[in-house]
């Protein structure tokens, strides 16, 4: 099962993106594949995140699975614990390991993605890092590519290395236009060397993806399409 976590350095990272992309990517290849956002908050009529991911890959939305897909979702657009406190529906870790392995019979491959950063709490005694932990998946690191991205994706991999967890890589994603600078390619670079971890690739800034509601996956420009591949190559060959 080629199952991936994805987290952050923070939120507004590119984790929803970097998923949605490698979802489809995967979908359009044959794979079984489904999304899985274990604990959403800033829900209203609809689960943001998931709903993103199943939109650009085009994977029917089974009701069925749907609530395991996103087990704990919350109203108020805050950190999960916050949400859960404020709606007095607590959120466990155990809850989410569990739907987690329900889930796991019904796909090849699922792509988890966390919320915020990988220490973000569920709860008052847990995080997602305890989650990460739990699961033992290889983790996808998604990373602003400018300017004090070394220290967040660095702090990160400190993270993921003291629970001894593997690390698939990392991905610098452009989430808004004309957001390339002269400092990239050593940022990449300099994380590799210090975190002993590898660079997958720079998804660059891509409009059609900048929407609540994006186009399917076949749809964006070929090379979009053709760079998500070459970073799916890096991880499943």
């Amino acid at each position: 099962m080629n199952s991936f976590f994805i987290t952050g350095t923070d939120t507004d990272a590119g984790k929803t993106v970097l998923t949605a992309l490698l979802l489809a990517a995967l979908h359009q290849r044959g794979h079984h594949v489904l999304p899985m956002k274990p604990a959403q908050s800033g829900c209203t009529e609809n689960i943001p995140d998931l709903d993103y991911a199943l939109a650009l890959s085009g994977i029917p939305a089974d009701p069925a699975l749907k609530a395991l897909m996103a087990p704990a979702c919350y109203t108020p657009a805050c950190s999960p614990h916050l949400a859960a406190e404020m709606e007095n529906r607590p959120l466990s870790l155990q809850h989410l390991v569990d739907a987690y392995h329900t889930l796991c019979p019904h796909a090849q491959s699922l792509l988890i993605e966390g919320a915020g950063g990988a220490l973000v709490p569920l709860n008052r005694q847990e995080t997602m890092l305890d989650l990460m932990t739990e699961l033992q998946l290889p983790i996808l690191i998604a990373a602003r590519p400018g300017l004090g991205t070394i220290n967040h994706t660095l702090l990160t991999i400190q993270a993921l290395h003291q629970r001894n967890l593997p690390i698939a890589g990392f991905v610098f994603i452009h989430t808004r236009p004309n957001g390339s600078d002269f400092t990239e390619p050593d940022n990449a670079r300099t994380i590799a060397e210090f975190g002993q971890t590898p660079w997958l690739g720079t998804i660059p800034y891509i409009p059609e993806l900048d929407t609540p509601t994006p186009i399917p996956f076949s749809k964006l420009p070929a090379a979009a399409q053709s760079l998500t591949q070459e970073i799916l190559e890096k991880i499943i060959p």
